[in-house]
């Protein structure tokens, strides 16, 4: 957890431990969220259409 300037507690959205691979993401950039989707959306869209 760490700590937001007010002193609060926060806990990462995602956090992920594999081995020696350790990667936390504490906020999800927008710009992701609209990569993943758009692709999500393209890809179901060409699968359908086959």
């Amino acid at each position: 957890m760490t700590r937001k300037a007010d002193g609060t507690e926060q806990s990462p959205q995602f956090e992920l431990r594999c081995g020696e691979l350790y990667l936390v993401i504490h906020r999800v950039p927008a710009w992701l969220v609209t990569l993943v989707t758009t692709a999500t959306g393209t890809g179901v869209a060409w699968w359908t259409s086959r």
